[in-house]
């Protein structure tokens, strides 16, 4: 069946879900406590060792099929206007952001600034100076937030219109 990645991802969560939630359940049903002279058989939750087996391996293949689909899509998949493929822009787009943090610091710093001098017994006043073109880093600020758009909807483009193949 085919698959966006976004559908893929979903998919995924689907089957992880269905996973830790019968593992939980088989860790609430596997054993149980029974008091002294109760019936046991009353108190006794429904549990089949066999089928809970059987049924998780189903799912772990099932989770391998896809993340392997997902991995596969990625590595080789080309993000149009990139020349990346998806998982480089899954490194790309963070790296990116912190980029562009480190640029909305620097230039919203004043070219001058008063340090205070707290713990300090002195007359001296000491002031903190930028090192840097603030025009110029206003202006890759700006080229790095624009460039950050375009990636994150050039990877929602693909993520919702490109297909992979999944057989489940």
């Amino acid at each position: 069946m085919k698959y966006t990645s976004a559908e893929a991802a979903k998919l995924l969560r689907r089957l992880n879900d269905d996973y830790y939630a019968l593992i939980s359940m088989e860790e609430r049903s596997r054993d149980f406590l029974a008091a002294m002279g109760e019936d046991v058989e009353s108190v006794r939750p429904e549990y089949d060792y066999e089928k809970t087996q059987e049924k998780l391996s189903e799912l772990e293949a099932q989770i391998r099929t896809v993340k392997h689909a997902i991995n596969v899509f990625n590595s080789t998949h080309i993000v149009e206007g990139f020349d990346m493929t998806i998982d480089a822009m899954l490194i790309f787009i963070p790296q990116l952001s912190r980029r562009k943090e480190k640029l909305f610091v620097m230039k919203s710093r004043l070219p001058k600034v008063r340090e205070n001098a707290y713990g300090r017994n002195t007359t001296i006043i000491d002031y903190r100076y930028i090192n840097y073109d603030l025009a110029k880093v206003e202006e890759d600020y700006r080229k790095v937030s624009d460039l950050l758009a375009k990636a994150q909807t050039a990877l929602d483009v693909v993520n919702t219109t490109a297909t992979m193949e999944i057989d489940l």
